[in-house]
């Protein structure tokens, strides 16, 4: 880690571990507590490895709603190679604050066994990097409301993440208004990319003739009713920063795997766009039983006795942001789909 000598480092991580073992009280919880006056960063702290972190402060909105919208599915990535940050800087402490947390510190290990003297350790190590101009002087108190120190915020969604550890700097300072030389800082395309990990899609409810079960050779027909799906948007935002990107997510078609490499599907790709605002079509009543859906499946054998194929369907969301500062792009397509059981009869012939 920069800036903290291995030893400090050793010490934070024990000190912050003791304490939350022990069930005492983080000196981190002084994080945003408004009667230290200043700007304010994030409610609380906590421990990762041996890096101090801080809650995000980002609050994200889904479709002007609040976040507590009913959630019923997670994208996933198209592409393998990407996911969202597991990781990211965001600002966290004002001056008052670092002074508070590291004062804070020296009372940890008081009245444990074998431990007296280590928040003393401790605090004498922080105020080393914090207090004594290596690199900063007097926790910056001089530049109290004149910028923020950034800490470090692991994804909720991603905390078990091996990539939860790139964030490995101890809080550091950036003046109001200036972007931080730090390509992890939260900046638009950070906001942007976490607000994709939040995006509520729903189930990918399709519907099929016939339901369930269904003869060999004989097509069954599978759509999306247009008012089942719909483009959705998630804005992250920090607070007071001005600083937002709102993520939207487009559905633009469904893929159909039937489960088996017997059998064939509508269009041959398998994948069915969406045309005239839905997604493949209702068999009608009355429609000839061979007739070819726009958007189906035909099994051209049957599973063994008492088995059946699963066919899963997985709707592709076309994923692109736009931000406060200007700055939009676009992020991998996202899918999310459902599986079901489909029964598959051999046709029957009669004999007389």
């Amino acid at each position: 880690m920069r800036g903290l000598s291995r030893q400090a480092l050793k010490l934070v991580g024990l000190a912050l571990a003791l304490a939350l073992v022990a069930g005492a009280s983080s000196a981190l919880a002084y994080a945003g507590d408004k009667s230290l006056g200043g700007s304010h960063g994030s409610a609380q702290g906590g421990k990762q490895g041996q890096t101090i972190t801080v809650r995000t402060s980002i609050q994200t909105s889904v479709n002007g709603h609040t976040r507590d919208a009913r959630r019923t599915g997670n994208l996933s990535s198209a592409d393998t190679n990407w996911t969202p940050p597991a990781c990211w800087y965001e600002p966290a402490f004002s001056p008052k604050e670092i002074e508070a947390v590291v004062k804070g510190m020296r009372g940890l290990g008081a009245g444990a066994p074998f431990m007296g003297g280590i928040g003393a350790a401790l605090g004498n190590a922080l105020d080393t990097y914090y207090k004594d101009g290596h690199p900063y002087k007097n926790y910056n108190l001089d530049k109290q409301g004149e910028g923020m120190f950034w800490a470090r915020v692991i994804n909720p969604n991603r905390k078990d993440d091996p990539e939860a550890m790139a964030c490995d700097r101890p809080p550091f300072w950036v003046d109001k208004g200036e972007t931080p030389d730090e390509p992890l800082a939260a900046s638009p395309a950070v906001l942007a990319a976490y607000a994709y990990d939040e995006l509520p899609v729903p189930d990918t409810e399709f519907a099929m003739a016939p339901p369930s079960e269904t003869k060999v050779n004989l097509p069954t027909w599978i759509w999306l009713e247009k008012a089942k799906f719909k483009k959705v948007s998630v804005t992250a935002s920090i607070p007071g920063s001005g600083l937002s990107a709102t993520t939207t997510a487009r559905p633009v078609s469904l893929t159909i795997d039937p489960g088996t490499a017997d059998a064939e599907t509508f269009p041959t790709s398998g994948e069915c766009p969406i045309r005239g605002g839905r997604i493949g079509a209702p068999r009608a009543k009355g429609t000839p039983a061979e007739t070819l859906p726009p958007c189906g499946v035909r099994y051209l054998r049957a599973p063994g006795q008492g088995d059946s194929y699963e066919l899963n369907a997985t709707l592709t969301w076309r994923i692109s942001w736009t931000s406060t500062t200007g700055d939009r792009g676009g992020l991998p397509d996202g899918v999310y789909g459902a599986a079901r059981d489909v029964v598959v009869q051999e046709i029957q012939s009669v004999n007389r």
